[in-house]
């Protein structure tokens, strides 16, 4: 034999022990794949069961997320597991010690739990098996499983995650996952901290976020709109008072909603914001004194910027003629402010929107915050720069807009917006507190104040003037904006982003809100006739609560007591009794307490004590309660509260 041969011979011999290598491997790997998801397939359902993999639950017990005023916004509760002994159960069946088939055992199971009877079966099918049947079962449920006394059914404790409020800055808390771990919102953001068992309060207020919520009720009624979002802060510090969005949904049945439903708008919506941007130009060019506040310029109610024409809302009914600044945003003239973005340049121009925040996440702490987009400074032609100038072109978010619209009502600092407030451990111990932080001194207080005479006057003469409140001064901007047509990439002359913003007292702020309407299909597409009544009805029942006192003849839109009152009548206090239940409890129930008298928060502490839930209207002290008290109910179990003031008539 040749050296070549020789050569070849080994080569070849070499490449087949290489492909019967490989083809043994592939038998291998496939044996494998039958093994597991075949005949291995059933076992391996129970153990993804058990392991949560499939949908498990908490078998901790999660911090609670409470308000600014201690109140629960979340918190975990004993649940039960459902499990079944298969081996017991079979055992138990063919000695007739249990006379009911598997068949029977899984209708009635599927009955009580909602589940699909052939889902259970397969389950109760395995063989010489422990098998999780459901997770997070209400003890009530657990006790109607119990009595029926199937052979092998047991139950172990673990925790659900229940929501009092139901949909109350639901977008805000989240959700949590089976496995216990948050999913949007605080919930996932501290989800570190809460699934270590700590508690997480938040700066939110719940009669601020109450407020907002009726209001952002009533918009959606009212517009049938797309969507309607609501944001309040405390402007002296960043302090996120309230966020709404609607649509919304019941975080205690999180799974039967969309995703979209369950966006928290404030932080992840991006929209043109249109005339409540003009109060940034507005701030840029008297800090830069690029222009005066009682400069004049022309107005004849349209502005050529090379191919387009530029119009004001009312340029059919009229031409303001020469107005200045502070007169141009009262009537909030697209024709001024396009000139004096004009005058800024686009340089500077770009220098304000990063100093106010615009086009970055201001950093908040929440999930799922969006960051803004806008138009890129190299591609920012004068058509773009005018139509920036009043709130077209870029895209903000609501949580930017106010944070930057604070920077006004507060001398000029740019505040980090935040919404936990501080850390504490299960025994009350604080762990971390978070202060306010300041970005930067986006304009002089001088500047600041400028803009904040001019938004007084936008409210007590100009388009605002529906969010006047008799007694305080508040200071705001309306907003109209064109929605950009995705089809034809060009604005809709149909559909709209009308909105409003104010801060109040314009002189000592207290809270700042900005709503917003998408696409109203119902009503004025107007944000100074749409929005800003909203407004003023949720700042003025927040400074009632505040109590900041406004006008005698203020009419209160919410029916909260008038501060002074309170201080000059006797209140007629009903005090809660002691109850004798209508029966001893077993275990897994608890005797309604007598709430009559309470605040919302003593109420709160004691139906958690009673491990019961409970879901408020109103405001004031406790005049009502459904169950009864005295009445025996499992624990868990959701006690309907009213509350009203008790003034003496």
């Amino acid at each position: 034999m040749s050296k070549k041969q020789r050569k070849l011979r080994e080569y070849f011999s070499r490449e087949i022990w290489i492909y019967a290598g490989l083809m043994c491997l592939v038998c291998l790997i496939a044996g494998r794949l039958v093994y597991l998801q075949v005949i291995h397939a059933p076992a391996l359902r129970v153990i993804a069961a058990e392991r949560g993999l499939g949908g498990g639950s908490a078998t901790l017990a999660r911090g609670s997320i409470l308000d600014s005023t201690g109140y629960v916004l979340a918190q975990s509760v004993r649940a039960k597991a459902v499990k079944a002994d298969t081996k017991e159960l079979s055992e138990q069946i063919a000695q007739k010690k249990f006379t009911e088939s598997k068949e029977d055992v899984a209708a009635a199971l599927a009955e009580i739990l909602d589940l699909d009877a052939a889902d259970i079966l397969d389950l109760l099918n395995i063989q010489d098996k422990t098998v999780t049947l459901a997770r997070q079962v209400d003890l009530d449920t657990a006790e109607e499983i119990s009595s029926l006394r199937i052979p092998g059914v047991a139950f172990d404790d673990e925790y659900k995650r229940v929501y009092p409020l139901g949909r109350e800055a639901a977008s805000v808390l989240g959700v949590m996952r089976d496995e216990g771990h948050g999913v949007e919102g605080v919930e996932a953001f501290y989800d570190k901290e809460l699934f270590a068992g700590t508690n997480v309060t938040l700066t939110l207020d719940a009669t601020i976020q109450y407020l907002m919520d009726q209001q952002a009720d009533i918009l959606m009624t009212e517009t049938k709109a797309q969507r309607v979002t609501i944001v309040a802060m405390d402007p002296l510090s960043g302090r996120v008072l309230g966020m709404s969005s609607r649509p919304d949904f019941d975080p205690n049945y999180f799974k039967q909603y969309l995703e979209e439903e369950r966006r928290n708008t404030c932080v992840s919506m991006t929209y043109e914001p249109g005339s409540t941007f003009k109060i940034i130009t507005a701030a840029a060019a008297l800090e830069d004194r690029i222009v005066t506040a009682d400069e004049l310029f022309d107005d004849p109610g349209y502005y050529n910027v090379g191919f387009r024409t530029i119009t004001n809302w009312d340029s059919d009914q009229k031409a303001h003629g020469f107005i200045t600044l502070t007169e141009g945003m009262k009537t909030s003239s697209n024709v001024v402010l396009a000139q004096v973005g004009q005058k800024i340049g686009k340089e500077i121009f770009f220098k304000y929107l990063r100093a106010f925040g615009f086009g970055q996440k201001t950093g908040m702490d929440i999930a799922g915050e969006e960051q803004g987009l806008l138009v890129p400074l190299e591609q920012t032609r004068e058509l773009e720069l005018a139509t920036m100038s009043f709130g077209q072109a870029n895209l903000v978010t609501p949580i930017q807009m106010l944070t930057a619209i604070c920077s006004i009502a507060n001398g000029g600092l740019l505040y980090k917006p935040y919404i936990a407030e501080k850390i504490t451990s299960a025994d009350g111990r604080i762990l971390q507190e978070y202060q306010p932080v300041v970005v930067r001194q986006v304009i002089a207080q001088t500047t600041a104040q400028q803009v904040n005479d001019i938004l007084q006057q936008v409210v007590d003469s100009g388009t605002g003037g529906l969010a006047k409140i008799p007694g305080i001064k508040v200071a705001g901007k309306t907003g109209t904006a064109q929605k950009l047509d995705p089809a034809s990439g060009t604005y809709s002359d149909t559909d709209y982003i009308a909105s409003f913003t104010a801060f109040a007292p314009a002189d000592a702020p207290k809270i700042a809100v900005l709503a917003i309407v998408d696409t109203p299909l119902e009503g004025s597409h107007q944000g100074g006739t749409l929005v800003a009544p909203k407004i003023k009805a949720i700042i003025e029942g927040a400074l009632q609560y505040y109590n900041i006192p406004v006008a005698g003849d203020t009419p209160s839109v919410i029916h909260l007591p008038d501060p002074l009152a309170l201080i000059n009548a006797e209140p007629i206090r009903p005090v809660a009794r002691e109850v004798e239940p209508e029966r001893p409890p077993i275990k897994g129930e608890s005797v309604v307490p007598d709430l009559t008298g309470m605040t919302i928060r003593k109420a709160g502490e004691s139906l958690a004590q009673a491990e019961l839930h409970f879901n408020f209207s109103g405001f004031g002290l406790a005049v009502e309660q459904n169950p009864v008290a005295g009445k025996v109910v499992p624990q868990g179990t959701m006690v309907e509260v009213r509350f009203a003031s008790m003034m003496r008539e």
